[in-house]
């Protein structure tokens, strides 16, 4: 009876920590699709490799912030971005997908690490289609 009740436990903290994960994913995808810079930030670690196709480095969340932005804006918006793929490997969840721009489309991939109970954006690759 005691491995029954252990087993539904383990069971149900591995659910709500799924669930968690997705919502984090999910607000990603929001703030991906709507252009918000500032919203994506939320989920930013404190650096955040941006690969770009002009440029790419290493970020503090400040910059990133600022370098995302930026790349929304001289792109003319983003309209929406189109999702993909999703999945996880190993505590990390990926995100690839097309970022839709008024100015071209973008091959998108984003990589979170989980830190404790929360996910953090660590990568994020846009490569010109």
């Amino acid at each position: 009876m005691k491995a029954f009740f252990t087993i539904i436990l383990l069971s149900t903290m591995i659910l709500i920590s799924g669930f968690r994960n997705g919502a984090e994913l999910d607000s990603v995808l929001v703030a991906l699709k709507s252009g918000n810079a500032t919203q994506l930030s939320h989920h930013f670690d404190s650096r955040v490799d941006i690969s770009l196709p002009e440029k790419s480095d290493n970020y503090s969340r400040s910059q990133a912030v600022m370098v995302i932005k930026d790349f929304f804006t001289s792109n003319g918006g983003v309209k929406t971005f189109e999702l993909k793929h999703r999945g996880d490997n190993n505590g990390s969840n990926y995100l690839i997908g097309v970022l839709m721009t008024n100015n071209g489309r973008y091959r998108t991939t984003l990589f979170m690490k989980q830190k404790g109970d929360k996910a953090f954006l660590q990568e994020m690759r846009f490569q010109e289609e």
